[in-house]
């Protein structure tokens, strides 16, 4: 599995039209996502999935008004239950130079029952990419592996950071009975990985419980930024302190370089608080996205990511309405790592 600055032939997103995802809100929303897809045209081609042809001529409306050059990107009508294609898509890997796809099994972070539409957008993805796609299955081999992309960060060199809120807490169960050692073979059969760092939990409010993309991620192959909440009366403050730990222990060997991102004050909805982080950032190949969120904060954040990222343009989106979806820009992304070779290994 490639790293997520390494080069794309292209982002995948999905046009949102689930109204419960954004109560109230689903119209501003249009506008932010616009605003993502004219970000991202100028890096590279992005491909976006449209639920029905009312969704498609609303994405088309939206992104003309916003000056999207049209050339660069495709709007698909392929059905789907919700936007957030970092877990319902697949993730690409690179085998012998060639792109392939791993279709993990979704089931909606194990909250929601309407996902079978979503369930099917790996296939969707593979045949509209002409990319061939892998269909993991756990240790028994015949029960698919339960996995969502915003769990899993690598640097591209055979590491990767999880969290075990995702994967080995009581409180939401992917894959029942599966072990540590068990994900760790997992993670090396499909995506090459050879070493395994395991975070505790994700942020407060995450509704993935536990994703790593909220509170981890690789800038280099030796650097890793951390969501790091300084205030003691935060509920995120032992959580981030607890992953410090974790994450200089392992840096002992190999070395690895820690960088601090701050969290933004609490971002609130009827009583709600929601996983505001700006570790939710994308890297696209010639930009990084940053979620901000009318904060002080993001300065420091722009900042930081700017420095980590000298070669890249850093841009932020206004991300206070889109989290209410309970996801911000990574979530909704998932790239599309460029191949060397076709398909037919030429």
């Amino acid at each position: 599995m490639p790293a997520e600055w390494e080069p794309h032939s292209a982002t995948w997103i999905a046009w949102p039209h689930h109204e419960p995802d954004w109560p109230g809100k689903l119209e501003a929303i249009h506008w932010v996502y616009a605003e993502i897809v004219r970000a991202l045209a100028t890096s590279e081609p992005v491909e976006i999935l449209c639920h029905d042809e009312r969704t498609r001529g609303i994405a088309s409306d939206n992104l003309s008004a916003h000056h999207v050059d049209a050339a660069r990107y495709r709007l698909h009508l392929v059905p789907t239950d919700r936007v957030w294609l970092r877990d319902s898509g697949p993730t690409g890997v690179l085998r012998n130079g060639s792109l392939q796809w791993v279709g993990w099994a979704f089931n909606a972070w194990a909250k929601y029952d309407n996902y079978q539409r979503d369930a099917r957008v790996p296939e969707a993805v593979s045949g509209i990419s002409g990319w061939p796609l892998l269909h993991p299955t756990r240790p028994d081999g015949s029960t698919p592996l339960v996995l969502e992309g915003g769990g899993i960060e690598t640097n591209g060199a055979g590491t990767l950071l999880v969290t075990e809120e995702w994967l080995l807490s009581d409180v939401q169960v992917r894959n029942p009975g599966m072990t540590r050692k068990q994900y760790e073979d997992a993670f090396a059969k499909y995506l090459g990985i050879a070493r395994t760092v395991w975070l505790g939990e994700g942020c407060v409010g995450d509704d993935t419980h536990g994703h790593i993309d909220d509170v981890a991620r690789f800038t280099s192959v030796d650097t890793v930024v951390l969501a790091y909440e300084e205030d003691p009366s935060d509920a995120n403050h032992d959580r981030s302190r607890d992953n410090l730990r974790r994450l200089e222990h392992a840096s002992r060997q190999p070395p690895l370089r820690v960088v601090k991102l701050p969290f933004p004050e609490p971002v609130m909805m009827r009583g709600e608080r929601l996983p505001a982080s700006y570790a939710n950032f994308y890297v696209a190949n010639s930009t990084v996205l940053v979620p901000t969120f009318n904060d002080p904060a993001d300065r420091i954040a722009l900042r930081t990511l700017a420095d980590l990222f000298p070669d890249r343009r850093v841009v932020g989106i206004h991300a206070t309405d889109l989290v209410w979806g309970l996801g911000t820009l990574h979530c909704l992304t998932q790239q599309q790592p460029r191949a060397q070779r076709a398909a037919d290994g030429s």
